[in-house]
């Protein structure tokens, strides 16, 4: 089972997809599993994606896990963090990102 709050997630951006694909499997021996043409899943020690959509982050993305989307945006928000893109869903389940006060940009995510 997976703990609310944990690091679950290493969302990068993925730039010219096909060349950074090549790069990790030639260098570490990487494997990717395609969700599209823009985004491609690794589980190497840490699971991750690379994201090459126009509209994804431009820096490294740690995505947090929680049962209660919902009641973890709740507590972000009261702790002092500000969301900054709400919940949407995306395959696999629904998630949402938001800047803690040093101005990290997270995610945090739930398979409901």
């Amino acid at each position: 089972m997976r703990d609310d709050g944990k690091l679950d997630y290493l969302e990068l951006p993925g730039g010219d997809l096909p060349a950074t694909k090549t790069f990790y499997g030639s260098a570490f021996g990487w494997k990717f599993i395609d969700y599209g043409p823009g985004y491609a899943a690794f589980d190497e020690g840490l699971d991750g994606g690379f994201d090459a959509q126009a509209e994804a982050t431009r820096m490294p993305l740690p995505v947090l896990y929680a049962h209660d989307l919902e009641g973890m945006q709740a507590r972000i928000e009261s702790a002092g963090g500000a969301v900054v893109r709400p919940i949407f869903a995306f395959p696999g389940g629904r998630r949402f990102h938001f800047r803690d006060p040093a101005g990290n940009e997270l995610a945090v995510w739930s398979e409901s």
